[in-house]
């Protein structure tokens, strides 16, 4: 049986020793295999002269069947929006603690990716948000978020106000350190921090989780992710306010500002081992049912 995946790309998590021997590793395997290997700049660093062609990100993906994220969690959400729209399959290996999204150890990758590569794997499609933001009617930023997109306080030990609808529909005024809008790969991150609902990833679902709010009936809800949600940013002069996607792309927030946040129209092609299993992850992940 031919394999699914001829052309792979490596991207690896910038500036860790740990990402080198695994990288090294995983191309020698590659390679065995007749497969053809392109690097991002990330993964090229951690080796000298390297002979396989390096592509910036969005052109790694639209060359390969395949890309390869070594790392964490973090670096896996940072490939997510960069690869989204191209469409490739993405597998992670971790190489820190048990991660929710990068689920495939180093102790088992070659194992792993031989039944991956004879077409032995699970895939699943992840939702992403797209935010925007307005400033007088004209948008002046956007980003995409695999997790969560954070409006919250910045430098200020003072609350911040804003009006959020559904739909064009008024939901509520909240004051609060900030909201979190997560998708249903989210919810197990900073909005479960918050007091939000773990949704599984199948779900078609959005969650809105208010960050320390003032009026404590403000609670988690749970909406469709065919929603179109706007938030504004109200206050007093000095409020000072960001928007924040996947906690690594941050943008400052003036007074009058529109967020406006909806599911993106691409996915993610998430990769899995066989018999991969979310709820054994979190059990492990969250430390469920241990023994004192």
């Amino acid at each position: 049986m031919s394999s699914p995946f001829r052309t792979i790309g490596l991207i690896g998590k910038p500036g860790d020793p740990a990402v080198a021997d695994t990288l090294a590793k995983l191309r020698r395997e590659l390679q065995r295999r007749g497969l053809q290997v392109r690097l991002d700049e990330s993964a090229a660093a951690y080796f000298e002269q390297p002979a396989e062609p390096v592509l910036p990100r969005h052109q790694l993906g639209e060359s390969c069947d395949l890309a390869i994220v070594v790392g964490g969690d973090g670096t896996l959400l940072s490939v997510a929006r960069s690869l989204v729209e191209a469409d490739v399959a993405v597998l992670g290996v971790n190489l820190g603690r048990l991660g929710f999204l990068a689920d495939v150890s180093p102790d088992e990758m070659c194992e792993r990716l031989d039944e991956i590569l004879a077409g032995k794997y699970e895939e699943e499609r992840r939702s992403l948000l797209h935010a925007s933001v307005l400033r007088e009617g004209s948008p002046v930023s956007e980003s995409d978020a695999l997790n969560d997109v954070v409006i919250h306080k910045w430098d200020i030990a003072r609350m911040i106000e804003l009006d959020t609808a559904i739909d064009g529909r008024y939901l509520n005024s909240l004051r609060a350190d900030g909201l979190i809008v997560s998708t249903p790969t989210g919810s197990t991150a900073y909005a479960l921090s918050g007091g939000g609902p773990i949704l599984d990833p199948a779900l078609e679902a959005l969650v809105l989780v208010p960050i320390c709010p003032h009026t404590l009936s403000n609670r988690p809800i749970v909406v469709s992710d065919r929603v179109v949600i706007e938030v504004v940013v109200h206050g007093e002069p000095s409020t000072k306010a960001q928007i924040t996607c996947d906690g690594q792309v941050n943008f400052a927030l003036q007074l009058g500002d529109l967020i406006r946040i909806r599911r993106k129209e691409h996915s993610l092609r998430l990769i899995h081992p066989r018999n991969h299993d979310h709820f054994e992850i979190m059990r492990k992940k969250l430390r469920w049912a241990e023994q004192p």
